[in-house]
C-alpha cells in the first residue's frame, strides 16, 4: 500500500484520500467503525486509535509506505467540554500509532502528524506573522494536545531515526466541515435564512479575532508535498499567509447573500480564551517543497454557501 490515511472519515481525510487517489496512489481508508465512508477507488478499513494492537495488526498485513494520521479530536469548543476525551484520542493516539511502527522490524514508513497553529496560542507582541520556532504558548486544552503530540514526534523522529514529519496547520475551510466551525456555521445559517428555515437573524461570537482561513483542497496538497519533500523531525506551518478578521470573513458571505439580515452576538458563542490574532509565516513550507495556494477566501466560501444553498433546494 502506498498511503495510509487514518480519520479518513473527517473533513480534511476524505479530501486528502481524493488527492492522493488523482495522484495514482494505493491508498487505504481509515475510520471509526461507527463511520460510514464510500470512497471508489481505494480500501476503506475500520480503525480505532486508542487500541496499539489493531493498528499494528492492520499496518503488518499492508505496510503503507506513508502514513497521514489525521485521526483526532479537531474541536477547540469540544476540548473545553470534553478534556478528557482529547487527551485520549490527540495524545494516546499518536503514541499508539507510532509504537506499533516501531514495532514492526524492518518497517520504516513516511509518517505525517497534523498539529495546530493553536498550538502557538498567546504571541508576543509583533510575533505575527508567527514562524516555527516560536515558543508555544497553548491557551486550551485541544491547542495542549497537540503540542504534546508533535513534541512526542520530534523525540521519536530523533530518538528513533523515524521519517515523522509535522505540521502546525491554520484554520482550513471547505464544503463538508463541521458547522462547529465559524465559516460553516455562517454560510449554512445564510442558506437557512435564504430557503426560509429560520428568521434573518444570524447569531455570531467574537468578530474581532483575526485567522489564517485557508481551502481545505489547498491544505491537502500542502501534506502530500510536505510527506515527499519535507525533512524528518522538522514542523512545517500551513496556511495562507494572511490573516483575517472574523467580521471580514462575515462580510464576505452577507455580501454573497440573497437576503438582508440582522447580526446578534450570542454570549454562548464565545469562547473561554481567545487569541487575537493568528497569522502563518509559511516561508519554510514554500522553500521545502514549493507550495503555492490556489483558492481565493472569497471563492471558497462561494463555493460553501452555494453547496448548502442545493441541499436546501434554492440552487
Amino acid at each position: 500500500m502506498d498511503a495510509l490515511v487514518t480519520g479518513a472519515g473527517g473533513f480534511v481525510g476524505k479530501y486528502l484520500v481524493q488527492e492522493l487517489l488523482k495522484n495514482g496512489l494505493h491508498v487505504g481508508a481509515c475510520k471509526l467503525p461507527k463511520e460510514h465512508v464510500t470512497i471508489q477507488s481505494c480500501e476503506v478499513l475500520d480503525l480505532d486509535i486508542n487500541y496499539q494492537r489493531e493498528i499494528k495488526n492492520l499496518l503488518e498485513i499492508y505496510k503503507p509506505k506513508q502514513i497521514y494520521h489525521l485521526a483526532g479530536q479537531s474541536s477547540v469548543a469540544v476540548s473545553w467540554k470534553n478534556p478528557e476525551l482529547t487527551i485520549d484520542v490527540n495524545i494516546k493516539g499518536v503514541l499508539h500509532l507510532l509504537e506499533a511502527v516501531r514495532s514492526i522490524e524492518n518497517y520504516y514508513p513516511r509518517i505525517l502528524l497534523i498539529g495546530s497553529s493553536e498550538e502557538y496560542g498567546y504571541l508576543r507582541e509583533n510575533a505575527c506573522p508567527v514562524n516555527e520556532q516560536e515558543n508555544l504558548n497553548p491557551a486550551n486544552i485541544y491547542a495542549v494536545t497537540k503540542a504534546c503530540q508533535n513534541m512526542i514526534g520530534s523525540i521519536y523522529a530523533k530518538a528513533y531515526g523515524m521519517g515523522i514529519v509535522m505540521v502546525r496547520a491554520f484554520n482550513h475551510i471547505g464544503v463538508g466541515q463541521s458547522p462547529d466551525f465559524v465559516a460553516s456555521d455562517f454560510a449554512l445559517q445564510i442558506a437557512e435564512i435564504e430557503a426560509g428555515f429560520r428568521p434573518p437573524v444570524m447569531q455570531v461570537g467574537n468578530l474581532n479575532a483575526k485567522r489564517d482561513f485557508s481551502d481545505v483542497r489547498d491544505i491537502v496538497r500542502a501534506y502530500i508535498l510536505l510527506m515527499q519533500k519535507g525533512c524528518a523531525g522538522e514542523i512545517y506551518n500551513v496556511g495562507s499567509g494572511h490573516a483575517v478578521a472574523i467580521q471580514e470573513l462575515l462580510d464576505i458571505l452577507l455580501e454573497l447573500s440573497r437576503e438582508s439580515i440582522i447580526i446578534e452576538k450570542n454570549p454562548a458563542r464565545m469562547r473561554p480564551a481567545d487569541i487575537a490574532v493568528m497569522q502563518a509565516d509559511i516561508n519554510k513550507l514554500k522553500s521545502d517543497t514549493g507550495w503555492q495556494p490556489e483558492f481565493s477566501l472569497r471563492e471558497t466560501l462561494q463555493t460553501m454557501l452555494n453547496h448548502n444553498r442545493k441541499n436546501f433546494g434554492i440552487l
